[in-house]
Order: structure tokens, then C-alpha cells, then sequence
């Protein structure tokens, strides 16, 4: 039986980043190392830092990141690309020329017997008003439209340079550290959700660059998978388990 693979938040591309080339290569490897393991790849948003893909453009660079995914799809490797909140914007150019299969919102599924909820999960239980308009605006199909009426010398350079400048406000580039059970958004959603959904095995999101594993209840646990920025951290399920793991070069993978 074949695994399949959960990571997110890479932000390939990020200004922000130092070692960006570095960090793509490193996660061609992984991708390169489950190639023949792999049932399902999950890619739960921000795996890059900023994408706007405009009718017959797209953001130039991920050569080696796009290639090993089209050669996964090419192989029957399933490849789920979530949109989070810095690659919203996707058309259908990864879908027609990598063959990836794109969800714009979250997304429950079977997989071996076990039911997964899905989502880079920016949003979800967030109260916070600002951030709440934020989406909101990056949602508009009337201010995507305007904005697709720039050029993009100049729109992939606001993109870019908004994007870095969000990276650089947090401390050393991280997120604040897990704040616990009755102040992160996530947890309080997945338990709120499950209240109406008690089928759900695993909730498995991106977004809040921590690494975190909890039980919820007996039969239920919620994975925040970390990120590929400073933690290149992954989940893996086998059919019977789900682990979260961290990709060191060199050793041997499960």
C-alpha cells in the first residue's frame, strides 16, 4: 500500500527567504525521494509566496519545483493543490500543464478508511475584523480583475514586495509559538466543526507554521504541518497511521 503525503507553506519565491534556491531544491529531493511511495501528494497552500496568474502569464522561476510535480501527475502520483493565502490567484495553468487538481476551499475526503478535513486554513475561527477584509478583498473577482489590468512588471512586483514585507513583521520570520488549545483558531474551529461532524478522523492544515499533533477526542486528531521555511516538516499516512515528520537530507526516509 502506497502513503500519502501532507505539506504546506514553502512560500517559494519569498524576498524574505535568503536561502530560496536552496529551499526549493531541498524540496525537489523530498518530492523526489516519496515519487515511488506516494498514492497522493497534499500541497495545503502557500507553496508559493506569491502567484497571480494573468490570462497568458505566469510568474517566472519554480522550473524545478513545477517539473518534479508534473513528473508525480505524470507517474499517477495524485497532486492536490490547495490555494492559500499568497497563491490565491491560480487560473488554470497547473492544472493544464503540471496536472495538479486545485481546491479553493476546504475539503473533506476518504482516504483508506479514514475521513480527512482539509485546508490551508487561513480564515477559519480567525475573528480577527482586518484580516476577515483582507480576504475578502483578495477574493473580489471586480479587484482581481483591476488588478490583472496591470502590467505585470508592476503587479508581480507589488505582489512580491507586500508579500516580503508580511514575512519580515514577524519575529525572526515565525509565526508566534503554539498559544494553546483555547487561543489557536484552528483547534477552536476543528472542535466547533466536529460538534456537526463526528465522522472526521483527522483535520490537517498549513498556514500557522507550527507543528502541532493533538487529540481532540479518541477517534479524532488535529496536524498543523509547520512549513518548508524553517521546519521542512510533512504528515505521512501509511493506511493505518499518520505521522508528522521532519525531511533531513541523508537519512533514510519511512
Amino acid at each position: 500500500m502506497k502513503s500519502v503525503y501532507f505539506l504546506s507553506d514553502a512560500h517559494l519565491g519569498s524576498r524574505a527567504i535568503e536561502h530560496g534556491r536552496t529551499q526549493e531544491r531541498r524540496l525537489v529531493r523530498f518530492l523526489d525521494s516519496i515519487k515511488h511511495k506516494a498514492a497522493a501528494v497534499y500541497l495545503l497552500g502557500d507553496m508559493f509566496d506569491f502567484w497571480y496568474e494573468f490570462k497568458t502569464v505566469v510568474p517566472k522561476g519554480y522550473t524545478r519545483f513545477l517539473g518534479k510535480l508534473s513528473e508525480l501527475t505524470d507517474m499517477g502520483v495524485e497532486v492536490h493543490f490547495f490555494t492559500g493565502n499568497h497563491d490565491i490567484w491560480c487560473g488554470d495553468y497547473l492544472t493544464r500543464e503540471c496536472g495538479l487538481i486545485i481546491h479553493r476551499e476546504p475539503f473533506t475526503t476518504e482516504i483508506y478508511g479514514k475521513v480527512f478535513y482539509l485546508a490551508h486554513g487561513d480564515g477559519l475561527g480567525d475573528p480577527d475584523k482586518k484580516f476577515k477584509l483582507l480576504r475578502s478583498a483578495f477574493h473580489s473577482r471586480t479587484l482581481q480583475r483591476l488588478f490583472s489590468a496591470l502590467h505585470p512588471r508592476w503587479s508581480m512586483e507589488l505582489g512580491l514586495t507586500w508579500a516580503k514585507h508580511s514575512r519580515l513583521k514577524r519575529v525572526d520570520g515565525k509565526d508566534p509559538e503554539y498559544m494553546g488549545e483555547a487561543n489557536e483558531n484552528l483547534v477552536r474551529y476543528s472542535k466547533e466543526y466536529l460538534k456537526q461532524h463526528p465522522d472526521i478522523n483527522f483535520f490537517v492544515y498549513g498556514h500557522r507554521h507550527i507543528e502541532l499533533d493533538l487529540m481532540l477526542n479518541a477517534a479524532t486528531r488535529v496536524l498543523i504541518l509547520g512549513d518548508w521555511i524553517n521546519y521542512f516538516t510533512y504528515a505521512v499516512f501509511d493506511g493505518e497511521h499518520l505521522f508528522l515528520e521532519t525531511y533531513i537530507e541523508g537519512e533514510t526516509q519511512p
